[in-house]
C-alpha cells in the first residue's frame, strides 16, 4: 500500500523535468538498448505522448514480452520483461526434406537458435512448413508445434511432422481444343499422371510453378503452329477429400491458324538491310511461328552486337487478317547507340588465375563492343575444360551510355587430385590406379600429371606436363615421359607384350582463333617379349628386326575446335589431324589419323553427335609397317557392341593382330536425364556405330563393315568421363566376338 501510494501509473500524469532513468527486469539485453530506444533523456520535459512512444519503440525492438513504464516523483522506471532466446530448434518425422534446408527457411521468419522467441513467429514458421510441403504434393502434412522451456530464460522449439502420402495427379483434361487432340496437346506438358516411371520423375506431383510452365508450353506449342489468339480461358484444380489424388482441368481457346504472308524490316538497319534479310527464318506462305520470330530477333540483335550495338531494340509486330486467315510480321529494329568495353572483370574463380582466363579473351577493354568476339572468349574459356559454367555478362556503365562492363563468371569444377584407387572396366576387367594429375595446376592453366595404371592389358607409367602459353602468343609446349606394357586383348592365354620405353616434346601454335598446327620429336624403344602364343606375323617381325626396334618419330598435327564446350559439346564442328613420321634407326613408318565431329543441337536439350576417323599407317624405305603400330577395333571408342580390339585380321594362331588401316563412323543422339537437375553432364544417348580393321594387303571393302546399335549413359564423373553401353549387332560375321555391355571410365567419343 505504501508502494501504491508513492508510484503512480507512467500515463495520465502531468508534464515534469525527468531528473532519472531506472531500468528493471534486464537479463541478457544491454541497458544501452533500452535507453537507445527511449525517445526521451534526462532533462527532457516527460508527457503521456513520449511515454507512449517510449513503450512502441521498446516492443518494436523484438526482444521484450512485455514492457511498463512507472513514474516515481521526477523519475520513470521502464520494467521490461524479456522475451525467451531460442536455445535450439529440433524436428521429428522428416523424410522429404534435409533439416538444413528447412532450418535456413525458418531463419527466414524469424525461427533460428539465439534469437528471441515469439509464438506469432512460431505460428508464421509452422504455417511456412506446411507451405513447404505443399510445394511437394504433400497435401495432408501436419505440423505441431512444442515449446519447451529450459535454464536461463531459453525454449526449445520442436517441430513434430507428420507428413502423409504424396498427393497424385491421377487426372489431366484439357478442354476446348479441337485442331490437336487431347492425347497430343499432354504429351507437350511436364505434369503427367502417375506412371512406372513417375516415382524418379515426380512428374506426377503438382505445384503452381510446374503448372504455370505447364500452361506456357501449352501457348509455345499453339503460336508455332499458326494460332496467335490461343488462349487459356480457365484453370481447375481439385484434391479429393482424403487430400491424395489431384484432377486438372485447363479450359483452352484456340482461335484460328495464321499464314504468313511476308516480312518487312522497319527502323534503322546501318544501312546493311541485306544482311539483316538473310537473317529472317520467318518463312512466307507457311503457319506463324513464336520461334521462328523470337530466332529471328536473336539473330537480328547478334548482328548490331557484332557492329557494337550492345542495346539494339528489336520489336516485332503482327498485322493480322482475320477474315482471311493471314499474317504480315513487321520487324522494327533500333540501334540505340554503340558503345565500347570499358572494364572486363572476372568472377567465380576461386583457384584459377585471372590471367588464366583473361588471354581466352579476344574482346579487348577500352574497344568497341564486338559480339563475334566476345561470344569467341566464352567458347575459348569453357573450351578450357577447367570450369562446368561459363557465362559473360554485359552491364551498363551508370552515367555513360556509351560504356559497358563485361563480366566472365565461372564456376570451377575438380580438375584433378591425388587418386589412389581401384577400378573395373568391361574389357580391363579390375585395374589399380594411382595418379597425382591436375588440368590447371596451382591455377596457372598448365597440366602436371603423375599417371600409374595396373590394367590386365595395358600397364602404363606417363610423366607429362603441358604449358598452353609456352609464349606469350600461344605456342604451347608439352613433354612426355611414358613405360608402357601392352598385352594382347584376346583372353586365349596368350602371354606375349610390348614393351615401350619413350619420351617426346611437342608445340603448338595458333594459326587461326581455332586452328592449332602441332610439331615435336620423340625417342623410343619396343620390345617384343616372346611367350605363349606368339601371332605368326609378330613373330616374323622379330626375327627380321630383333626384339627390340629403336626409332626417332618426328610428329606433326592439325587441330581446329569450333565447339561450344571441350567438356560437354552442343555445337560446333572438331576437326584433328596427326601424322608421325619414323625417320631414323630401326624403323621407317608413316602413321596418320583424321577425326571429324559435328555436334548439331536440336531444341535446347537434344544434341546429335557424328562421329569419323580413319587411320591409315604405311612402311617406307623398304620396310614394313612396325607391328607394334597397328590400329585395333572393337568396343568403346570404336565399335560398340563389339569385343574390346576384335575386329580387323585374324592371324594363322587366331588372335587379333590390329591392321595398317581402320575406319570408325560413330552417331549418338543425346537427351538429358531426367531429374538430373543443373547437371548437365548427365545424359542418356542413342547410338550407332560403323566400322572395322584392315591389313596392308587386304582392300578397303565396306562390305566388311561391322555395324551395331544400342543405347548409353554418359556423364562426365569426378573421376573422368564415363560412359557406359548396351548394344547389340546389327552386321556380324562368324568369328566376332560380341559384348553387348560396355562401361570405362576415361573414355570419350
Amino acid at each position: 500500500m505504501a508502494w501504491a501510494l508513492v508510484a503512480t501509473p507512467a500515463l495520465a500524469v502531468d508534464p515534469f523535468a525527468l531528473r532519472d532513468i531506472r531500468v528493471e527486469g534486464l537479463q541478457r539485453a544491454d541497458a544501452g538498448t533500452v535507453f537507445g530506444a527511449l525517445p526521451f533523456r534526462i532533462g527532457d520535459v516527460y508527457n503521456d505522448e513520449k511515454g507512449a512512444a517510449a513503450l512502441r519503440a521498446l516492443f518494436a525492438t523484438g526482444l521484450f514480452k512485455d514492457v511498463r513504464l512507472e513514474v516515481e516523483k521526477d523519475v520513470v522506471v521502464v520494467i521490461v520483461e524479456e522475451r525467451p532466446l531460442i536455445a535450439a530448434v529440433e524436428f521429428t518425422g522428416l523424410k522429404e526434406f534435409d533439416k538444413d534446408a528447412l532450418l535456413k527457411s525458418l531463419r527466414d521468419v524469424g525461427i533460428g537458435e539465439g534469437r528471441p522467441f515469439d509464438r506469432a513467429l512460431a505460428d508464421r514458421a509452422e504455417q511456412e512448413l506446411k507451405r513447404q510441403y505443399l510445394t511437394r504434393s504433400l497435401y495432408g502434412a501436419e505440423v505441431i508445434t512444442t515449446i519447451t522451456p529450459v535454464e536461463r530464460n531459453r525454449v526449445n522449439v520442436s517441430f513434430n511432422v507428420v507428413e502423409g502420402e504424396v498427393a497424385q495427379i491421377g487426372e489431366i483434361r484439357i478442354l476446348g481444343s479441337k485442331a490437336f487432340s487431347e492425347k497430343d496437346l499432354l504429351k507437350q506438358i511436364e505434369s503427367t499422371t502417375s506412371g512406372w516411371l513417375t516415382w524418379y520423375t515426380k512428374s506426377d506431383r503438382y505445384s503452381r510453378v510446374k503448372l504455370n510452365a505447364d500452361l506456357e508450353a501449352l501457348r509455345a506449342y499453339y503460336l508455332n503452329r499458326g494460332y496467335l489468339e490461343f488462349s487459356v480461358d480457365s484453370t481447375q484444380v481439385a484434391i479429393t477429400p482424403d487430400k491424395q489424388r489431384i484432377s486438372i482441368t485447363i479450359n483452352v481457346s484456340e482461335g484460328q491458324p495464321y499464314t504468313v504472308t511476308g516480312v518487312r524490316l522497319e527502323g534503322d538497319f546501318l544501312g546493311r538491310d541485306e544482311e539483316f534479310k538473310q537473317r529472317v527464318t520467318i518463312k512466307p506462305g507457311a503457319p506463324y511461328r513464336a520461334e521462328d520470330v523470337a530466332e529471328t530477333g536473336r539473330r537480328f540483335s547478334e548482328l548490331y552486337g557484332n557492329f557494337g550495338y550492345a542495346f539494339a531494340r528489336i520489336e516485332p509486330r503482327t498485322e493480322i487478317d482475320r477474315a482471311a486467315g493471314r499474317v504480315a510480321v513487321v520487324i522494327g529494329g533500333q540501334p540505340s547507340q554503340r558503345v565500347y568495353v570499358r572494364r572486363v572483370n572476372v568472377a567465380g574463380n576461386e583457384r584459377t588465375r585471372d590471367e588464366v582466363i583473361r588471354r581466352e579473351f579476344r574482346q579487348f577493354e577500352s574497344s568497341w563492343y564486338d559480339g563475334r568476339k566476345i561470344k569467341l572468349s566464352r567458347d575459348r574459356i569453357d573450351r578450357l575444360g577447367y570450369f562446368s559454367q561459363v557465362e559473360v555478362d554485359t552491364a551498363e556503365v551508370p552515367g555513360s551510355p556509351d560504356q559497358v562492363d563485361l563480366t566472365a563468371k565461372v564456376t570451377e569444377k575438380a580438375t584433378g587430385n591425388i587418386q589412389l584407387g581401384a577400378g573395373f572396366s568391361s574389357a580391363e576387367k579390375v585395374t589399380f590406379t594411382f595418379g597425382i594429375r591436375q588440368d590447371n595446376i596451382f591455377g596457372t592453366g598448365n597440366y602436371l600429371g603423375l599417371e600409374l595404371n595396373t590394367g590386365k592389358f595395358n600397364r602404363t607409367i606417363v610423366l607429362s606436363t603441358v604449358d598452353p602459353y609456352f609464349t606469350v602468343d600461344g605456342v604451347s609446349r608439352a613433354i612426355d615421359l611414358y613405360h608402357r606394357t601392352q598385352r594382347p586383348i584376346n583372353s586365349q592365354g596368350e602371354s606375349y607384350r610390348f614393351i615401350t620405353q619413350g619420351g617426346a616434346v611437342r608445340f603448338g601454335v595458333p594459326f587461326t582463333e581455332l586452328d592449332t598446327v602441332f610439331f615435336g620429336i620423340g625417342a623410343e624403344r619396343t620390345t617384343i617379349e616372346a611367350g605363349l602364343l606368339l601371332p605368326n606375323s609378330y613373330l616374323l617381325y622379330r626375327e627380321q628386326f630383333g626384339q627390340t626396334s629403336a626409332s626417332l618419330p618426328l610428329t606433326l598435327g592439325w587441330q581446329r575446335d569450333g565447339r561450344d564446350s571441350a567438356l560437354v559439346p552442343t555445337n560446333g564442328r572438331y576437326q584433328r589431324f596427326n601424322a608421325e613420321w619414323g625417320v631414323a634407326l630401326d624403323t621407317n613408318y608413316l602413321r596418320s589419323n583424321y577425326q571429324f565431329q559435328q555436334w548439331v543441337p536440336f531444341g535446347k536439350q537434344y544434341t546429335l553427335g557424328l562421329n569419323a576417323e580413319f587411320g591409315y599407317g604405311k612402311g617406307l624405305g623398304g620396310k614394313p609397317f612396325p607391328v607394334f603400330k597397328n590400329f585395333f577395333g572393337g568396343g568403346l571408342g570404336s565399335v560398340r557392341g563389339f569385343d574390346q580390339g576384335s575386329l580387323g585380321p585374324i592371324d594363322v594362331t587366331g588372335a587379333y593382330t590390329g591392321g595398317t588401316r581402320r575406319l570408325n563412323l560413330n552417331s549418338e543422339f543425346y537427351v538429358p536425364v531426367p531429374g538430373s537437375g543443373n547437371d548437365r553432364t548427365l545424359r542418356i544417348f542413342s547410338w550407332v556405330d560403323a566400322g572395322n580393321v584392315w591389313a596392308a594387303e587386304e582392300s578397303l571393302d565396306f562390305s566388311t563393315l561391322r555395324v551395331a546399335a544400342g543405347v548409353g549413359l554418359s556423364w562426365i564423373s569426378p573421376v573422368g568421363p564415363l560412359k557406359v553401353s548396351m548394344g547389340v549387332p546389327i552386321r556380324k560375321f562368324p568369328q566376332d566376338r560380341i559384348q553387348r555391355f560396355q562401361f570405362q571410365i576415361g573414355t570419350a567419343f
